[in-house]
């Protein structure tokens, strides 16, 4: 198996580009390298994000693993490279179903990570997030002016380990190598701050400072640029200047402890609520704005499939796409094993006729909103990178519509059973959504890398597919290992383990409490509201300063008040040096 850049090369005919005419791109021996970095990768991800609740992005050291590796083998080039740490990079992003998956285990529907089920939500949230990705990327990242910083500096270090420039090449190791040990001796050793902050008590309302020592954040600030750092900061402004003074000073969290550990409970339990508002009308407006360019992508496509073989060679191969009769076709087969997903889900539940009305909702909501999501994310993972783009808030925004609609749908259901079946289905409704959302977020950075290296999109396409396939075979065991060596806080697999060493998985904790919440009706709705209403102004803002030329995105606002202070702050100091440089 060894798919070449030349005119037999895609599945659309005649090719172009400025690569040699038999230089190899989708390899067996790039697959199966991709493939082992998928697993390793996955590993480290999956325990540090239920360790801390952040995990890392794969592609740029998968290019580095890529082309170190392959070099000993004699024959690798740019475009094979490519291909590598486009599969890899599926590592960190499945990752991201530990925002929600572990919730289950939580509330006791399940007792560990049933191999099929988790394989399931991996593999068919996965592959509609690619399918998704396929008509964005024309939109998004050939048609937006979008940076996508992650996926312009994965290319440089392609471009320079290619091009033999070692100078160049060292430089871009060095500083990846100074970050990874500063990132080491703060987050794994301990042995340097993360950063510095301190909380000032005014009356009986306090402010937070805070600022990180993250490389990587610098670094996603430097690309992303001043403008949208001063949207993250204008949304720290609205959180740590307004929301969680004002809440604390008519007494918000005060049995919360000392006065940082009552501003970081406000904070968590409320004011993201209230990003969550902005980020859920943000998305809706951001969607709404590109959808001209998505539908004149998705026509354009379905002009050169109906025009036939001639109208597709005559794309440059620098612009082939899977066939967007394909990217048809697998929707509506996707839709398929997913509502064999839900059925079997609630085989346990005793819904009667209900269970059919259940199984048809979730997947057209899923299917739907996944859309609504997919696209959002892809345009935030253009304007601040993926590890930036909240896929925690979209979870929680998918956890908070959907534990809405399925009590009206089911029922409040009485009893605790019947109550704990409705949240885990919640659960895994958002469990998929957030899968789904998360890879078109990262295909699409990946698909910037291959823009910048003149790679085949079909073929990264493909490789993404294989990284989709390969991580969720492991997951569940891997999730199943982590759980039974560590146990998580609440929820431990045997009698007599040390709660103190259990993993917290701070975000499903967090999806569980809004999903249970909002099921009791106990959730402070207030918060919600009051930041669609936020939203709403933000909007109308951005649309005005568009008339001029300038922008404003909503959007980054509320992702502003969601990510805790120290990330914003830290981005927005990469951002100014950018300027300054």
């Amino acid at each position: 198996m060894d798919a070449r850049s030349d005119e037999r090369s895609t599945p659309h005919g005649e090719a172009s580009g400025t690569h040699p005419r038999h230089a190899a791109e989708l390899t067996l021996r790039g697959l199966l390298l991709g493939a082992v970095i998928t697993v390793v990768f996955m590993t480290a991800n999956l325990y540090m994000g239920l360790k801390t609740g952040v995990t890392f992005s794969t592609s740029i050291p998968a290019a580095m693993l890529s082309m170190g590796l392959l070099r000993l083998f004699g024959g690798s080039g740019i475009l094979e490279n490519n291909i590598v740490q486009t599969q890899g990079s599926a590592a960190g992003t499945l990752c991201n179903v530990i925002l929600v998956l572990p919730g289950l285990v939580l509330i006791g529907h399940w007792h560990g990570f049933p191999f099929w089920q988790t394989t399931a939500v991996c593999l068919i949230g996965g592959l509609i997030g690619l399918v998704y990705s396929i008509p964005l990327r024309r939109a998004l990242v050939m048609g937006a002016g979008l940076p996508y910083p992650e996926g312009t500096a994965a290319a440089e270090v392609l471009h320079a380990g290619e091009a033999g420039d070692r100078g160049g090449l060292r430089i871009l190791l060095g500083a990846a190598g100074a970050g990874g040990l500063i990132g080491f001796a703060t987050t794994g050793l301990r042995l340097l701050t993360e950063g510095l902050h301190t909380t000032l008590a005014v009356g009986p309302a306090l402010f937070r400072l805070a600022t990180g020592f993250s490389p990587a954040l610098i670094g996603v600030g430097y690309l992303v640029g001043l403008g949208a750092c001063l949207a993250l900061l204008a949304g720290v402004a609205l959180a740590w200047g307004a929301a969680v003074p004002l809440l604390t000073a008519f007494g918000d969290g005060a049995g919360a402890g000392s006065a940082e550990a009552t501003a970081r409970a406000v904070w968590s339990e409320k004011v993201r609520l209230i990003g969550a508002g902005i980020i859920a009308v943000g998305a809706i407006w951001t969607v709404a704005s590109l959808g001209r360019s998505i539908l004149g992508s998705i026509r354009s496509a379905f002009g050169a499939a109906q025009g036939g073989g001639k109208a597709l060679r005559q794309l440059p191969r620098q612009e082939c796409d899977l066939p967007i009769t394909w990217v048809a076709g697998s929707s509506l087969l996707l839709a398929l094993p997913l509502a064999w997903l839900f059925f079997h889900f609630s085989a346990e539940a005793e819904l009667g006729g209900l269970r059919f009305g259940l199984v048809a909702v979730a997947t057209v909501f899923t299917v739907g909103f996944g859309f609504l999501m997919a696209a959002a994310c892809g345009y935030l993972a253009g304007l601040l990178g993926s590890s930036s783009s909240p896929i925690s808030g979209i979870g929680i925004l998918t956890t908070l519509l959907a534990a809405l609609l399925l009590p009206l749908l089911l029922g409040r259901s009485a009893g605790p059973e019947g109550e704990r079946f409705v949240v885990a289905a919640v659960l895994l409704l958002s469990a998929i959504v957030v899968t789904t959302a998360s890879i078109a977020n990262d295909n699409l950075q990946d698909l910037k890398t291959g823009q910048l290296v003149d790679a085949t999109p079909w073929r990264q396409q493909v490789a993404l597919a294989a990284g989709v396939a390969v991580g969720a075979l492991v997951i569940a065991p891997l999730l199943d290992l982590l759980y039974n060596a560590y146990g998580f806080v609440g929820a431990l697999p045997r009698e007599g383990m040390d709660e103190a060493a259990a993993l917290p998985a701070p975000q499903a904790a967090l999806m569980t409490q809004i999903a249970g919440g909002i099921v009791r009706n106990e959730l402070p709705w207030s918060m919600v509201a009051t930041g669609a209403g936020l939203g709403a102004i933000l909007v109308a803002v951005e649309a005005r300063l568009r008339c001029s030329g300038r922008s404003f995105p909503a959007l980054t606002v509320g992702i502003g008040m969601y990510l805790p202070l120290e990330v914003v702050v830290t981005i927005a100091c990469g951002g100014l040096v950018g300027r300054l440089a």
